[in-house]
């Protein structure tokens, strides 16, 4: 089937998908994981000519911005990393079929939950072609099948690890069309793609906040997704000086793209003549600029080399990821907690605090999908929860909420042992 005509392409992809998540369910785990160790062979085997494909995206994209090529492109360590993680999510424990919380109940009958794939979920994602891996090695595991449409740029590397997918796929005697590529970059399949409940259970966009919003806004099936990283780091009163800039530093500084780096900075109207110069004095030596209230901004004015200006009413809620934080002083716990669940967006905050009882309360009360105590926000990734991989994040509240890694791509549902009980 090629893809001239869009309907009639997708619903063919959708139809696909949907017979051979019914053969992935069923499949042995020794063949979905011999799957991902064949995978990760030809992976290695074939670098040259995968390199090949992704120096043919990179001819046809010189419009692109710098940090765009830069995710665009493939190299040996990209993909040597990619190989590795198909082969720790082989040796990772088997979700599909795990039957949890069995209880006996008076009648005789046994009640407990069994984790299923989902089924079939949808994958839309921009320039960084090793999702195409990482999304096919946790369908494979999690025995659900996947529509991946990656952006047009990327189109020949995608299409070139597709086949490597499909190859190992056949090769385990699993149904190639459990991972499938939209070979199209007319944007009427995405349209399509999100028009048909029938055949894709869950989508999922990866890239930035105007695609989510269209995925968010046009899926006809639910959507998991994070539209912002406005994560927050709030210092208390009791506090150990020390470890608050050190972690404070990490949190924004150790990198700035992703959506765990810490954008706002709360800190105690009781810690902050002491707190502030000193990590003002660490951002001015690398060029973070501080975007204060008028409190903040009157402790900071002092230190050398320091960038502080007024912060905008629009600051309090901005996803920078940029060497920029807003920073303001509040003169409670409770004030912290107010602000980051108006401003924040629900993704990931952390106290630094050696009071036990706001760490608890800051843990309960903050609406949030990871919440820490003591601890960088950069630590909010489903490699270092032990999760092996991640999908996504989400800051949704229903299925899914957090890094998103194989048992958020599966499904509980009831199951009940008998032996001839009826009900009375």
């Amino acid at each position: 089937m090629t893809p001239n005509d869009i309907p009639a392409y997708m619903a063919h992809v959708g139809a696909a998908a949907r017979e051979a998540s019914r053969a992935m369910a069923r499949a042995s785990l020794a063949a979905r994981n011999g799957a991902l160790v064949r995978l990760a062979q030809l992976l290695r085997a074939e670098q040259a000519s995968l390199l090949q494909a992704n120096t043919r995206d990179l001819d046809a994209s010189g419009a692109l911005a710098v940090p765009l090529r830069d995710r665009l492109r493939l190299d040996g360590k990209s993909l040597a990393t990619v190989a590795t993680g198909c082969e720790q999510i082989a040796a990772m424990a088997d979700p599909v079929g795990e039957i949890v919380e069995l209880k006996r109940q008076p009648s005789g009958i046994q009640v407990g939950r069994m984790r299923v794939p989902i089924g079939v979920f949808g994958m839309i994602y921009e320039s960084r072609p090793n999702v195409t891996i990482e999304a096919a090695s946790l369908a494979i595991k999690s025995g659900n099948a996947v529509i991946l449409r990656g952006g047009s740029e990327a189109l020949q590397s995608n299409l070139a690890l597709t086949a490597l997918v499909q190859r190992a796929l056949r090769e385990a005697g699993l149904p190639e069309e459990a991972v499938q590529l939209v070979a199209t970059t007319d944007r009427a399949a995405v349209g399509r793609l999100l028009a048909m409940p029938e055949y894709v259970d869950v989508m999922i966009p990866r890239g930035g906040k105007s695609l989510i919003e269209r995925v968010a806004a046009e899926a006809r099936m639910p959507v998991i997704k994070h539209l912002d990283g406005n994560c927050h780091v709030y210092v208390d009163a009791g506090v150990d000086l020390e470890m608050a800039v050190a972690v404070t530093d990490n949190a924004k500084t150790q990198k700035y793209s992703p959506c765990n780096a810490a954008e706002s900075l709360l800190v105690h109207a009781g810690q902050a003549a002491a707190f502030l110069p000193r990590i003002g004095a660490i951002f001015a030596a690398k060029g973070v600029q501080m975007r204060c209230d008028a409190a903040a901004l009157a402790l900071l004015a002092g230190v050398p080399g320091a960038d502080a200006i007024a912060a905008q009413p629009s600051d309090w809620a901005e996803e920078y990821l940029a060497p920029i934080i807003s920073v303001k002083v509040v003169a409670s716990l409770d004030e912290a907690i107010n602000h980051i669940n108006q401003h924040g967006s629900h993704h990931t905050d952390a106290i630094l605090t050696r009071d036990h009882g706001h760490a608890m309360r800051f843990l309960r009360e903050v609406d949030s999908a990871s919440v820490m105590v003591n601890a960088s926000t950069r630590f909010a990734d489903g490699f270092e929860y032990g999760l092996g991989a991640e999908i996504g994040i989400s800051t949704d509240k229903l299925h899914a909420r957090g890094p998103v890694g194989l048992e958020g791509l599966t499904s509980l549902k009831w199951v009940v042992l008998g032996d001839g009980e009826l009900r009375q």
